[in-house]
């Protein structure tokens, strides 16, 4: 005899019908935040996880600023010891070489179509999460001012 396996098929269409809160989750298009929360909702999560942001950003930002600082302060020390020696035509020549990099790519002004489309992406984000996002910038500024 021939063995015939069978399978269970699962159909997330209709798993998703019977689970509201995975179609929230992984539904394609859920809707914007303002479909789902009242205001005072939205403008309490966009707060806190903006304070949160802020408050890492601001953390991380002054240790970046005194490891680039104080790198930059023994580089100073261990050239003027004589432990390293830079080369400032190699410097100077790398500089200019970035300039003109930097030039060119701003004169184009055109974006490649996988930026633009991000970004229109998150334009319309935005648009339809715009209490949330104005509790999240509120937040941002309150967690780096703290």
């Amino acid at each position: 005899g021939v063995k015939e396996d069978s399978f269970n098929v699962l159909d997330l269409a209709e798993y998703t019908k019977n689970r509201p809160w995975w179609r929230k989750v992984f539904a394609p298009s859920s809707g914007s935040s303002a479909e789902k929360y009242n205001v005072a909702t939205q403008l309490l999560i966009g707060g806190v996880t903006g304070w949160c942001t802020g408050f890492i950003f601001q953390k991380v930002g002054k240790l970046a600023a005194t490891a680039v600082g104080g790198g930059f302060f023994l580089l100073q020390i261990a050239n003027h010891t004589g432990y390293i020696k830079v080369d400032w035509k190699l410097v100077e020549r790398d500089v200019n070489k970035a300039k003109q990099q930097l030039k060119f790519h701003s004169s184009s002004n055109k974006m490649s179509p996988e930026v633009k489309s991000k970004v229109d992406e998150v334009i319309i984000f935005l648009k339809k999460n715009v209490i949330l996002t104005g509790g999240f910038a509120g937040g941002f500024l309150l967690g780096m001012a703290s």
